[in-house]
């Protein structure tokens, strides 16, 4: 037996060639039409953002439009987008898996470029992971930022007590001008310690005053005294200046204190007056005991008297004197 064997004619293979060619046009029409529009925003741009990036992004659940705008913004802000030492696809895509906040890192790193700060998207990277506003630590870094001591959430009207030597309290509030120190951000203390630190500096300075008028007559003698402990030491901030905006005389503590010691030592006087009063009575009736006591035995000494005259009688021991005639 013989088996016939059929070829397809030329009109199958276009067919199935047809075919092949429409699933391909499909499946580009479908791969641009998805990532198409961002890729070529990069392109324009001159980001650098690649096919397979854009791919890989979506399998790994994240925003496209996310990274290539950061990338567009800085590459457009002059930043260094090298894949190897710049602010690369891969690097922004590491950070946003690692729950950092990619576009305030992108912002805060041309911030620092235009003020000319030393700020590399490692560091600034890092600053986010750590919980910290970087952006807002290169705000604070350019334009100074204002501190109240003490801190005002508890009302405007909030100030430091501090007693100068002669006992005269005064009332203090202050506004601490600071600077974010980028260098010590990671790690160092925060506005808090700052805040604790100024009050206490504030306090020494005016007890060691000799009169409240002194701190009166010069109120930049505080400023001075607080600044020259070096209260921004391990802190995120540098302290440019320290203003007292308010100050006012409060009570006189010390003759209060005075007043009241002299209370005391008076209540302590008479404590003692008081024990040597009962100390007193307590004598005095033990002396009439005594006296109630010899006046009893002299009794019972007078009762015995006429006994001892009876017995005396009765021996014959008491005699008649005979008294002889004149």
């Amino acid at each position: 037996m013989i088996a016939a064997v059929s070829f397809p004619g030329s009109s199958t293979w276009i067919a199935g060639l047809s075919i092949v060619a429409l699933f391909a046009a499909i499946f580009v029409v479908g791969i641009f039409a998805k990532w198409g529009s961002y890729w070529f925003q990069a392109y324009m741009s001159g980001a650098d953002v690649s096919w397979t990036s854009l791919i890989a992004m979506t399998f790994l659940g994240i925003d496209q439009r996310l990274i290539v705008t950061a990338k567009i913004m800085a590459r457009q802000a002059g930043l260094s987008i090298d894949r190897r030492s710049g602010m690369s696809t891969e690097r922004l895509q590491s950070h946003h898996l690692a729950g950092g906040d990619v576009m305030n890192v992108v912002q805060a790193q041309i911030a620092a470029h235009r003020a000319n700060i030393d700020l590399d998207f490692d560091r600034a990277a890092a600053i986010d992971l750590a919980g910290r506003d970087v952006l807002l630590a290169v705000q604070t870094s350019v334009s100074p930022r204002v501190i109240h001591c003490p801190s005002d959430r508890q009302g405007s009207a909030a100030t430091l007590s501090a007693v100068a030597k002669n006992g005269v309290e005064l009332r203090v509030g202050a506004r601490v001008t600071v600077r974010t120190n980028l260098d010590q951000l990671i790690g160092g203390a925060t506005e808090e310690t700052i805040v604790a630190r100024v009050g206490q500096g504030i306090i020494t300075a005016i007890g060691s005053a000799e009169t409240h008028m002194d701190v009166l007559e010069q109120p930049a003698r505080i400023s001075k005294g607080a600044l020259s402990n070096g209260l921004d030491a391990n802190t995120a901030f540098a302290i440019v200046s320290i203003d007292i905006y308010d100050i006012d005389v409060g009570e006189n503590i010390g003759a209060r204190l005075q007043t009241d010691q002299a209370a005391a030592d008076m209540r302590i006087a008479r404590a003692h007056a008081e024990g040597q009063r009962a100390e007193a009575v307590a004598l005095e009736q033990q002396m009439k005991a005594k006296v109630t006591e010899n006046q009893a035995l002299f009794v019972l000494a007078e009762g015995e008297v006429p006994a001892a005259l009876a017995v005396a009688f009765n021996n014959g021991q008491l005699r008649r004197k005979r008294v002889s005639p004149s």
